[in-house]
């Protein structure tokens, strides 16, 4: 049994077979200096150490046949009961596959207040579903795709759970002005130098007008949702100034794709 930090505010635990994997990413960037500091702390069992034979076997062949694995009820039980042992009496117990409720910003800022949390990383077929149904509380997916474990998938919900504790980031304001914090994609960002390649930054963003700036990140966060996530507006909605917003936006864009026809 490893541990990849030490207490901290956050507490995770992650039941995996590859618990190295996630040690070494977890070393570095935001999060590495967040499990330095204290912030968090993350856990990292692995399941064959629970095994009882010689050879820590901790899967074995499907019911009714078919390719691949399943992990054993067995030693992934006792993992995950070691795991939530150590952490606070009411941590979820999250099972990460890719049949689970999607795993959205929402989740993570509500995770992100709760006191403990159970991750477990499947691998080859799946799981005994006799597990899930008497040891999980919630199953989580990151996206519509097949990975070949959840190791990854853990890593991305500790990442997007870790960067909204308190004091994890530079600044307050990265984690609330960010892509989905308002249900919308992020707004195009720019820096030095102002004019590269012939392009130039947007004029407003160096006007010093707070509110202009405002307007115009609302705009174009309005308008990259209508253009690549349109399903997040429907779900959402719009007030009457997002409204005219957005169509300011449509008829611009209309305005440039003309101009730079040949």
């Amino acid at each position: 049994m490893g541990r990849c930090g030490r207490v901290g505010v956050m507490r995770i635990a992650v039941v995996s077979l590859f618990p190295v994997m996630l040690r070494e990413a977890l070393m570095h960037g935001v999060l590495g200096r967040a499990i330095e500091r204290g912030v968090l702390e993350v856990q990292c069992i692995d399941p064959r150490d629970f095994a009882t034979d010689a050879h820590r076997t901790v899967d074995d062949r499907p019911y009714g046949g078919g390719p691949g694995m399943v992990l054993k009820v067995e030693p992934l039980r006792s993992a995950l009961r070691a795991a939530a042992a150590s952490m606070p009496a009411d941590s979820r117990r999250v099972y990460l596959g890719a049949d689970g409720r999607p795993f959205k910003q929402s989740r993570a800022r509500e995770a992100s207040r709760w006191p403990g949390l159970v991750l477990v990383a499947g691998r080859y077929e799946g799981v005994d579903e006799r597990f899930i149904e008497a040891e999980i509380d919630e199953e989580w997916s990151i996206g519509d795709y097949v990975l070949t474990g959840g190791e990854l998938p853990a890593l991305v919900v500790i990442d997007a759970i870790g960067r909204l504790l308190p004091g994890v980031l530079g600044s307050p304001e990265s984690a609330a002005q960010e892509s989905f914090t308002g249900d919308l994609v992020d707004w195009p960002h720019y820096t030095r130098p102002p004019t590269l390649d012939g392009r130039a930054v947007p004029a407003v963003l160096s006007s010093g007008d707070h509110a202009a700036i405002g307007r115009w990140r609302l705009q174009q966060a309005l308008g990259r949702t209508w253009l690549r996530r349109p399903e997040l507006l429907e779900r959402r909605g719009m007030n009457d100034e997002e409204r005219a917003l957005l169509e300011e936006f449509k008829i611009e864009r209309a305005r440039t794709h003309e101009s730079n026809r040949p």
